[in-house]
């Protein structure tokens, strides 16, 4: 199926937007505001339009995810789903209020339900690159539909399929208390924090001197 041009497509801004990101920067490149602006210049939201992206796989980072980004930059790291096709079934799960996601976030501790990392904090793997914290629908959609907070990475790793093999093997490397863990998560059907990570995801959101006190008591502590 051939792209449609970005310039003449009839859809709204986030469609034109995609369409942009995806023939004019492509997966892996990085863009400015102002390069999005003035291939843009009769749409006052199109900043908000490529936010909307997200909500549909697309990731985009700027310097708060990834460090290496000067401020205005920003990288399209993965392509999400083509939102200008006839038919496109959005992944946005409508009707959750800022209320309904401050929910889930408490709910969650504030960290990501898959890793445990919480927002703003530093990958262990890649420390240029910073979490970022959404929810996502983690069970079926209408009443019945079940939510969880998850990092973007995570949210991006969901899509690839993990080796059955490679799980079998990590799972039988584990000791007792470990697979007790991973029985309970599995049974439960999501990872519960342990205490300390509790308190870890509640010390990064106390502010920076609260945090500095805490750190000094807890060092002279142990």
């Amino acid at each position: 199926m051939s792209i449609p041009d970005w310039r003449t497509f009839p859809g709204g801004g986030t469609k034109r937007a995609a369409l942009w990101l995806l023939t004019e920067v492509g997966e892996g490149e990085t863009f400015t505001k102002g390069q999005l602006r003035a291939a843009f210049p009769g749409e006052s939201q199109i900043d908000r339009r490529v936010r909307d992206l997200r909500d549909e796989g697309w990731v985009i980072h700027t310097n708060r995810e990834d460090a290496t980004l000067y401020l205005e930059e920003q990288r399209l790291v993965t392509v999400g789903g083509h939102v200008w096709e006839k038919g496109y079934q959005s992944r946005k799960e409508p009707g959750l209020s800022a209320k309904e996601r401050q929910a889930i976030f408490a709910n969650d501790n504030y960290a990501c339900s898959f890793c445990g990392i919480t927002a703003g904090e530093k990958y262990p793997e890649d420390p240029l690159s910073r979490a970022k914290l959404s929810v996502s629908r983690a069970g079926t959609s209408g009443a019945g539909a079940q939510y969880s907070t998850v990092c973007g990475r995570c949210q991006q790793g969901r899509a690839t399929a993990a080796d059955p093999a490679e799980v079998h093997a990590a799972a039988s490397s584990l000791d007792a208390a470990e697979l007790a863990r991973l029985v309970k998560w599995v049974r439960d059907g999501r990872r519960r924090l342990t205490a300390e990570e509790r308190i870890w995801a509640d010390y990064r959101r106390m502010p920076s001197e609260s945090r500095a006190e805490f750190a000094d008591w807890l060092l002279r502590s142990s």
